[in-house]
This record gives C-alpha cells, structure tokens and sequence, in this order.
C-alpha cells in the first residue's frame, strides 16, 4: 500500500537479550508497518535490546553514527520508504559507566533528522519486590525536541517522561502536533496509569499521542505492560493492541485537530507560560 502522509504506526515488541534477534523482528515489523501505509513508524523503547542487567547495555552501546542498530534503523527507512522512529538505543557518553537512553528518527532515505536523549530517568519502586535505578547506568538528556515528519511536528519523549507535562508543554508550545512516547512501562504501573497519562497528555495539548510499547515477560524476569495506543487530539483511543507483538496504525485528520484547536483553545488560555 503507497505511504499516506498522515499515517502513522506504532509497533509493539518482546524485546529479549539478542541484539541480532530483536533486530531482525524489528525490521519485520516496520516492513509491516510500511505495507499498512504508514508513512511514519515508532518502535518501542530499548526496541534493539532488553537486558539481563542494566549494565549489559553498556557492551553494546554504540557511538553515535555508528553500529548494527542505526545500520539497520537507516537502511529500513530506505528499503521501505517509512519514516523510524526508533524507540531507544544505547549509545555511549563521554562518562564511564552511564550511556545515552537516545531516540533516533531517520526520513524515508535513511537519513538522520533527529536524536532525543530520555530526559526523566526511572528511579522507583514499583513494589517490595520490583526497583528500578535507570540513572546508575544512563545519562540524562536535557534538550527538548521538536521535528517535522510527513504526519505533522512531532514532539518526541520516552516512557517516564510521560509523568512530566511541563515537558509536553514546551514540545506544544514549539509546535507539536502529535507527541511519540516510545515505552517499556512496568505492568503494575501499566496497569495503574498507563492509559489514563497518555490520554492526558492527548488532551492537555490538544496533540494525537502515538505509544509503541513493549509487552510480556523479558529475559531478566521483567513484565512489561503492553497496550501500544494511538490516542487523538480529543482522548480518544484510535486503535491499540493489549498484548503480544504485531503493528497498529491510525490516519491523523490535520484539519479536525485545527478545528478543535479554534473552537477549543484551550492552549491560548494559558495563563502559566513560563
């Protein structure tokens, strides 16, 4: 099917601890993605590699322009003619011991537009028995990030930053018409908040929402939630898939958004801009 400008995918994975493995069913599923007509495709976050321990992430970081990953993110973008967003990949950093949590875009010829380092780490506790201290193994970004695709500006983010709406303030405010949030989500968490914030931010900024997510049980015992959304301007759920892996995809409707932008406008009553 030829690529419609405002189509979009977002591919759901089980990401396992095989690098090759999980890039091979990566372009599997952008070459999907392309056949739905996408024009623009989201992976999930740590799309290339879920670890047994967070430090194996850092044998294979790549430097940046460098590496099997962002070989294979540039040459599906060519072969199928599909803007990736490429969920994120480890790539390494001036500091010993931490990488760089990095989403990448690249157009449909390959080319590099964008890189978007996570900027909210996850240090939690999910439960008596379920910790998380992202910080000790990656580097925070700090720069917002706004690029054209052909579906429109979008605002890139991954995961936990979800629970940040200053953030999606300022990707709005630069321009954004639909925000991607690459996400590996915890399933206790998942099933708490996870629909309930990605339909928030939708709302709040009057912005589609597109939410590749890792789904089921990975190699160091982790459940991951699933339930890949695309969410409109107005909270509504689109399309999803709750679990296992496969793509979905949604026509955004440029015109509607404007609309509601016009007769709801919200976003120019804000009295807090700073």
């Amino acid at each position: 099917m030829p690529a419609e400008p405002n189509t979009v995918a977002a591919i759901q994975m089980t990401t396992s601890a095989d690098r090759d493995g999980n890039l091979a069913a990566a372009r599997r599923l952008l070459e999907e993605a392309a056949r739905q007509g996408a024009s623009v495709a989201a992976l999930p976050e740590n799309f290339a590699f879920m670890a047994v321990k967070e430090a194996d992430k850092l044998a294979i970081a790549e430097v940046d322009g460098e590496g099997p990953i962002q070989r294979m993110l540039a040459a599906a973008a060519r072969e199928f003619g599909l803007w990736i967003v490429g969920g994120t990949i480890p790539l390494r950093t001036a500091e010993a011991g931490r990488v760089a949590a990095a989403c990448l875009v690249y157009d449909a010829k390959g080319e590099r537009r964008a890189r978007y380092d996570k900027i909210h780490l996850f240090d939690v506790r999910v439960s008596e028995r379920e910790s998380y201290r992202e910080s000790a193994t990656v580097a925070p970004g700090s720069a917002p990030t706004v690029l054209d695709t052909p579906a429109g500006k979008v605002g890139l983010s991954v995961c936990y930053d979800m629970r940040f709406p200053e953030l999606y303030r300022q990707l709005s405010a630069a321009g954004a018409r639909w925000l991607c949030m690459p996400s590996a989500f915890t399933a206790p968490t998942g099933r708490a908040h996870w629909q309930t914030l990605l339909r928030a931010r939708a709302i709040e900024n009057l912005c589609y929402v597109v939410a590749p997510a890792q789904s089921g049980i990975h190699a160091n015992g982790r459940e991951t939630y699933g339930d890949s959304l695309i969410v409109d301007f107005w909270g509504r759920v689109l399309t999803r898939l709750p679990r296992g892996t496969g793509v979905i995809a949604a026509r955004f409707d440029p015109a509607g958004q404007d609309e509601s932008r016009r007769t709801f406008p919200a976003l120019d009553h804000r009295v807090f801009k700073s």
